[in-house]
């Protein structure tokens, strides 16, 4: 039988700034036990490691005042958003980056809400190294052995609105695979790849909310184990989308 899972939203953490110990604020938070799931907002991961810039610093090239032009958008935003890019997939109407992580998404996921004004923050450059640190200090604190997920909001394609997305991981794998499994008549799964981890994340987002909700971490716990592999994001043969929108120019 599934066990139940519980899904609490940790409230009280403080306001986060540069050189705060998120595992220790959390540890303080609340009792862990080995197998919960954290869910943790990238939004503070990148406050406490200082991964934000000035604007009034940011000189803007060429490419991100043209961009500009178009949108309507602060060309220091946006050269803070190329920054952080490996690929400008689409400039406009709205600039579509992929990250070193492998993460696709709207202007990098470079934000400017939720921080003081002037201030441009981003996505952690290495989410992967992360979520590991994270784990292991949650360990070494309150010895308990928890998976963490960073997540940071996105859109998707076809659709109007924005879920939540896992950006980095640790102590389980990104996909459920279910191929080579059966079906309730027997038939085998060929296809069936489940993307747990953007599964939870979007719960935990729903939990945070977007705006002042002040619920940037968001414990699950009974949340069974699962086997799969990590390949989430797809390679640049297989990206169809990736490549029709970089071919027709959009």
């Amino acid at each position: 039988m599934q066990p139940d899972i519980t899904v609490t939203g940790l409230r009280g953490l403080p306001l986060i700034k540069e050189g705060d110990d998120i595992a220790e604020l959390i540890c303080a938070q609340t009792a862990l036990m080995d197998g919960d799931v954290l869910c943790i907002a990238t939004t503070i991961i990148s406050k406490a490691h200082g991964y934000c810039r000035r604007l009034d610093e940011v000189v803007p090239g060429e490419q991100a005042c043209r961009i500009g032009e178009v949108t309507g958008e602060d060309p220091r935003f946006l050269q803070v958003v190329l920054d952080q890019a490996v690929d400008v997939i689409i400039e406009t109407p709205f600039t579509l980056t992929a990250l070193p992580c492998g993460h696709v998404g709207v202007r990098s996921g470079v934000d400017a809400s939720n921080v003081e004004d002037g201030i441009a923050i981003f996505l952690p450059p290495d989410p992967m190294g992360d979520a590991t640190e994270l784990s292991t200090k949650i360990k070494e604190i309150s010895g308990a052995d928890c998976r963490v997920i960073l997540t940071d909001t996105c859109g998707r394609a076809f659709r109007r609105g924005q879920t939540g997305h896992a950006i980095g991981w640790s102590g389980m794998t990104a996909i459920r695979d279910f191929r080579g499994d059966t079906d309730l008549y027997g038939r085998v799964l060929e296809i069936t790849e489940e993307a747990v981890i953007d599964e939870i994340a979007g719960f935990a987002n729903f939990i945070m909310g977007e705006s002042n909700n002040g619920v940037p971490v968001v414990l699950f716990r009974g949340c069974p184990a699962w086997t799969g592999h990590d390949e989430i994001y797809f390679t640049r043969s297989e990206d169809i989308i990736r490549r029709s929108l970089q071919k027709k120019g959009v």
